[in-house]
């Protein structure tokens, strides 16, 4: 029970950890704040009527970014404008009833098409939904009276969510793009090193097929990666901890993923290359692949941990090359070791780029 604690334990700690959780738990701190200060402000300093319409938009104006809240809120308070005043024109066209109700959502979905929205369109119909159902006064005097009251508490969410937003802690994401991307070097570093473990013992079923999915998952957090990395730049916008936190790295990160996409792309075509090979100990020339999968596993080990000198690594594979053209070896696996090396030979030129082109692990 202790030992399985433990490690229960050890696992939350790496999870609060991560500096995407850590992100992730600031704003959902920050927008439960804005959301509770926006309905104080309405209800009980301002008193205003509808007054949940303050920390309805502070909760959905708290975005990943100072940049994203700015505009998201931007159009949420065009979003919510619009709707309420679809339902007043509406309301006071054909009363409150149920066909009134669906003309209005209708109305608003077509409006939430327009390109003016963006993001926020079904912001409109959401709106329409909830003025309609909290209440509507058929007086045309009193319904106009309620208009500035919503507008304005629409205004207040909007205000509070960006001031929290840009005021506490603001997030610029740039650790959460860093560890992603060491990630993905320690993912493909470790499936290069266990390939080359497993080409050194006789084959099982399924093995190069398990690289090959593990090439595809590997790519899915590249994916990921780049998704970050653009948020982490986007997050510098406007951002007054960019002053003290410069991010100069930030510049170099879409050149370290595009060479890790194709590092990932050749990994895949090795393990396609083995699959449509006969690699038994028979087939195989012992000396190939004893010193191919040396090679194979000293380059995932350096992709694993960068290190900036390499060049040995290609030396090494125009040797192997060299040496192995004077052997009399089958003419049908020529092409074989031919391709083997030159994949390799451009996985090694990722690892130069990727180690001396970012200051990413330090």
């Amino acid at each position: 029970m202790d030992t399985r604690w433990k490690a229960a334990r050890g696992r939350v700690g790496d999870w609060l950890r991560s500096p995407v959780n850590q992100v992730d738990l600031l704003q959902t701190a920050k927008a439960a704040a804005a959301t509770m200060i926006a309905w104080a402000l309405a209800e009980m300093v301002l008193e205003l009527h509808q007054a949940f319409l303050a920390p309805w938009v502070a909760l959905l104006t708290v975005h990943a970014t100072v940049y994203r809240t700015f505009w998201r809120g931007t159009q949420t308070v065009l979003a919510v404008g619009t709707g309420i005043l679809v339902s007043l024109v509406v309301v006071q066209a054909f009363g409150t009833t149920v066909l009134s109700f669906g003309l209005a959502l209708v109305v608003a979905l077509v409006l939430a098409r327009a390109p003016l929205y963006r993001d926020e369109g079904i912001t409109i119909a959401t709106t329409v939904l909830f003025i309609i159902t909290v209440g509507y006064d058929s007086s045309t005097e009193q319904t106009i009276d309620l208009l500035p009251d919503r507008l304005l508490s629409t205004a207040i969410g909007v205000v509070v969510a960006l001031a929290v937003n840009a005021l506490v802690l603001p997030p610029l994401n740039d650790r959460s793009a860093q560890q992603q991307i060491d990630a993905v070097d320690r993912a493909l570093g470790a499936l290069l090193v266990g390939m080359a473990t497993q080409l050194r013992r006789e084959s099982e079923d399924q093995e190069e097929d398990d690289w090959i999915e593990r090439t595809r998952e590997i790519s899915d957090d590249v994916e990921r990666a780049w998704s970050l990395v653009r948020t982490a730049r986007e997050s510098g916008s406007w951002n007054p901890r960019r002053r003290r936190h410069p991010g100069d790295e930030l510049e170099n990160y879409p050149q370290v993923l595009m060479r890790l996409e194709e590092g990932v792309s050749t990994t895949r075509s090795i393990a396609r290359l083995v699959r449509e090979s006969d690699r038994d100990a028979e087939t195989w020339d012992t000396e190939f692949r004893d010193r191919y999968t040396d090679l194979l596993a000293e380059v995932g080990r350096r992709i694993a941990q960068p290190e900036p000198d390499v060049a040995t690594l290609g030396n090494d594979l125009r040797t192997l090359a060299r040496d192995m053209s004077t052997e009399d070896l089958s003419g049908k696996l020529w092409p074989l070791y031919g391709a083997l090396i030159a994949n390799l030979q451009m996985i090694v030129d990722v690892v130069d780029d990727v180690a001396t082109a970012r200051p990413v692990r330090t």
